[in-house]
């Protein structure tokens, strides 16, 4: 099982921290065993005017000054670096970076571009589904299939406002069975509406998935009865507007009528 990145950081900063510790114990205790071996080797046996324990002495020294100075730097030369990010997103040119990294970079995104290419599935059919590189590709045939019973009982309740309302198992050929004059047939004396209803049939009750075929009849058949209903909509409105302005033609004939009595009965009134 992958660690979490916190703990691969707890770990990390513990395992520094122990380095440390070891690092300045093992140099204390060099330094204490280096300079009791120079008092124990000198002539007096003292510390006083005993020059190399002080040489040892300053050696430690200038050494735990020179690692502070290079710690103390590191960190600072990585304080500069990260105040040098910009803090707000801002697209990267070529300008921003050295040619080879640019170039590395470059070359890592194609790469990755061509792995992505080639690790897309080809000549893979699963059942239910559009094949990759068809126009069908990424549709589930149940799904679409279904989506047009919304769509056309829609349209059905615009042309019919009485027509009754969806239930979820409904056959289609009883649920449509006011529009179904409406609708053509072909040789056989089917309406798209059979086609359509031996689709959602299909699609609701098999025990199979749908077949490319099968989805092209259904969608097919939903496409002519969408269409169809489209067009009564359209007959309608258009017959709406005439009627609209045949009726405004009365009403202002109606007013002129009134307005030449009106005339008539005052020129009366007057002689």
């Amino acid at each position: 099982m992958l660690l979490s990145h916190r703990v691969l950081r707890t770990v990390s900063e513990v395992i520094y921290a122990l380095l440390f510790l070891i690092i300045v114990v093992a140099a204390g205790l060099s330094c204490a065993a280096i300079i009791s071996q120079a008092v124990r080797t000198s002539s007096t046996q003292d510390w006083v005017k005993n020059f190399n324990a002080l040489i040892v002495g300053a050696s430690y020294i200038i050494l735990l000054a020179v690692s502070l100075l290079f710690c103390v730097k590191r960190r600072v030369a990585v304080r500069l670096k990260l105040s040098r990010i910009s803090k707000t997103y801002r697209t990267v040119g070529k300008g921003d970076l050295p040619n080879s990294v640019h170039t590395y970079v470059t070359q890592e995104y194609v790469r990755t571009c061509l792995v992505c290419y080639e690790s897309l599935p080809k000549d893979v059919y699963h059942e239910g589904w559009g094949r990759p590189g068809t126009k069908y590709s990424g549709i589930r045939f149940k799904r679409a299939l279904l989506d047009t019973i919304p769509q056309i009982d829609k349209l059905a309740h615009i042309i019919i406002p009485l027509h009754p309302a969806l239930k979820p198992h409904a056959r289609m050929i009883h649920h449509f069975r006011f529009i179904a004059p409406l609708l053509p047939k072909d040789e056989d004396g089917m309406t798209p509406l059979h086609y359509y209803d031996s689709a959602i049939q299909l699609v609701r009750n098999s025990s199979r998935e749908v077949g490319e075929r099968e989805f092209e009849v259904g969608m097919l058949a939903a496409e002519r009865i969408v269409g169809c209903l489209e067009e009564c909509r359209d007959e309608m409105r258009m017959g709406g507007d005439e009627f609209s302005v045949g009726d405004d033609e009365d009403e202002e004939g109606d007013w002129e009528d009134r307005d030449d009595r009106t005339k008539l009965d005052e020129a009366l009134c007057s002689e």
